[in-house]
């Protein structure tokens, strides 16, 4: 086996969408409550600043995985293209890329409480990540639904299968060339 098949094989086992998506998504779900939590003890005087760090590291690792999911997702695109229409794919595309950077932008702005000395201004960034992480919670749930259509729905998971090997799905067939005019959602 060459170096590029292998490199091949191992990217097909180690990053396979479904098995990195669980991480950002995961970690959506809990960073509101683990920043609103660290966020009130902070301004309770009950940790200092060095604490946020963890808040820091924590959305450092969402927005890290959720690049990485991304990248798999769009490494994946063409193999799931011939069982689902790429209408259904580019809605998860779209919610997948939206929920990747805002989990970004609120990366940076968890920067700033770190960098700047007490003062309103600070406070105000505090609550400021704590509001944007519970955006990212929503982009992040629009994104998994997006994907669990595509999954459960419109039958991503043949493209995973060998022919011969079909999992059975009602009413999910493999998707023609002509097939993005069809009617289904």
């Amino acid at each position: 086996m060459n170096m590029l098949a292998l490199e091949v094989v191992l990217m097909d086992q180690l990053w396979f969408h479904p098995k990195v998506v669980h991480m950002p998504m995961a970690l959506a779900v809990l960073m509101p409550l683990l920043t609103g939590g660290v966020a009130f003890a902070w301004w309770r005087g009950w940790f200092d600043r060095r604490v946020w760090v963890i808040v820091l590291f924590l959305q450092g690792a969402l927005a890290g995985s959720a690049l990485i999911a991304m990248n798999t997702g769009e490494a994946e695109e063409e193999r799931v293209e011939a069982v689902v229409a790429e209408r259904h794919i580019e809605s998860h595309e779209e919610a997948a890329e939206l929920f990747t950077w805002a989990s970004a932008v609120v990366l940076g702005l968890m920067l700033l409480p770190i960098l700047l000395p007490e003062s309103r201004a600070r406070a105000v960034i505090v609550a400021g990540a704590v509001i944007g992480t519970l955006f990212v919670f929503g982009f992040g749930l629009r994104a998994g639904e997006a994907g669990g259509r595509l999954v459960y729905q419109h039958g991503a998971a043949q493209s995973h299968v060998s022919s011969g090997d079909a999992l059975p799905v009602a009413g999910v067939k493999p998707r023609s060339p002509s097939a993005d005019s069809d009617s289904d959602h």
